[in-house]
């Protein structure tokens, strides 16, 4: 019988096996103890009824610390590139087909898709995206290149359960992305963005081929993975100086998807400024008479019509199919701009007695109430047991502004009221 590190046994005992059991010290944590050691919490100790008996307040103290971490954003001026293209994957394989997302996951990860689909194409407005599924050790282009948003959620409304089957193929998917960024041109960044909830990939060849391509190509891959980290997913995302995650809930995957909304920085060294010509048609209102659009040969009464060669569009922006011309509205440039120079994060004000200029909101014109009340346990995360004043003052205006003020002047507006 094998015997590991006998210590101090009596020689009758042929059965004793000493094992040694003190594993690495990595998976210790700062205590001591293992992770599966620790006491169990009580998640629910969270949520504490106020005076009154109610635990409104107390949710509202919970929401608004989520909001809270949205609004801390990077406002630092770097190098961005405002024209993207983005190839958006989506596992469609048989583990999405569990119920730790809600309802399932392929049906969690179609909602937040087309939620990402339509804030895309609002802050990048002079982008283009495409879809491709993977199923059955396949990959499926679902969308091509486009910048209608409506082409995109339309093919994803079909996706259903009793469309999951089999392994996905991360290096099929990848490939055609690949083969579908080829046509990007050289002065927009090409990306491609995962949502994977498979555990394993069945692929056809070498995928350390694949990532050596994709380096090459210049392609950014990141990923939302919604089960646990795979080693293959987190290195390929790496190495491409993209990012990983692991969603834990719904609310943190959407967190997690619209992080890839804003454009990503500039890191690459053969990264250069060139000018791009652009035409800004005119709109095309012909009552009388419908002419077809070369977007989609379908007789119309209203389109836009191209500078360079006249033929008909249907939407903006999109690119030209008669002379290749990138399509846009001077809107669409001055939505895309706001990425180069993003407004700068509101300053909490820390009381609400605090030297102010203005006595309520100065963007909706609210009365300063108090803050909410958040539970106990949370007083070791957020430093105090309240949620915070809810003032939060612009540093060159000095203006304030609530909490639902400066989410929308940072997502929506992009320009502080005060400032402009």
């Amino acid at each position: 019988m094998a015997r590991g590190n006998r210590k101090n046994v009596p020689d009758d005992d042929d059965d004793y096996i000493d094992i040694d059991d003190t594993g690495p010290g990595d998976l210790k944590g700062a205590d001591g103890g293992y992770a599966w050691e620790e006491e169990y919490k009580r998640s629910w100790d969270v949520i504490q009824e106020d005076a009154s008996g109610s635990i409104q307040s107390v949710v509202m103290g919970i929401n608004d610390q989520r909001s809270r971490k949205r609004r801390v954003r990077d406002t630092e001026a770097i190098q961005r590139g405002i024209i993207r293209h983005v190839v958006l994957i989506i596992d469609q394989s048989e583990n999405m087909n569990l119920r730790d997302l809600m309802p399932t996951r392929i049906q969690a990860t179609l909602n937040m898709a087309n939620t990402f689909i339509g804030e895309y194409f609002d802050q990048n407005p002079i982008s283009q995206l495409a879809i491709i599924a993977t199923k059955d050790g396949l990959a499926e282009k679902l969308t091509d290149l486009s910048g209608n948003p409506m082409d995109h959620i339309n093919a994803l409304k079909d996706k259903a359960n009793k469309d999951l089957a089999g392994e996905p193929s991360l290096q099929n998917a990848v490939e055609l992305a690949m083969h579908t960024l080829k046509r990007a041109p050289t002065h927009g960044s090409r990306e491609v963005v995962c949502v994977m909830g498979s555990l394993t990939t069945c692929d056809p060849g070498d995928i350390e081929q694949t990532l050596e391509a994709l380096k090459n190509a210049q392609v950014r891959v990141s990923m939302i993975h919604l089960a646990a980290e795979v080693h293959i997913f987190k290195r390929m995302c790496k190495e491409t100086k993209g990012v990983f995650y692991v969603a834990q809930n719904e609310d943190n995957m959407k967190d997690l998807l619209f992080e890839n909304i804003p454009p990503p920085p500039v890191v690459s060294a053969k990264a250069t400024s060139d000018m791009i010509q652009m035409g800004f048609p005119i709109k095309a209102n012909n009552s009388d008479v419908p002419t077809p659009c070369v977007c989609h040969h379908e007789l119309s009464f209203v389109g836009y019509v191209c500078p360079r060669c006249k033929s008909k569009v249907c939407t903006l922006p999109t690119d030209c199919d008669v002379c290749g011309l990138p399509l846009v509205s001077a809107p669409h440039l001055a939505r895309s701009y706001h990425h180069l120079f993003p407004e700068e994060n509101f300053k909490e004000v820390a009381s609400l007695g605090a030297d102010s200029v203005d006595s309520a909101c100065f963007g909706c014109g609210a009365a300063w109430a108090e803050p909410p009340i958040v539970g106990a346990t949370d007083t070791k995360e957020s430093g105090s047991g309240s949620g915070g004043t809810g003032k939060y003052r612009c540093p060159r205006c000095k203006h304030d502004y609530c909490l639902e003020c400066d989410i929308f002047i940072h997502e929506t507006l992009h320009n502080c009221v005060g400032c402009v």
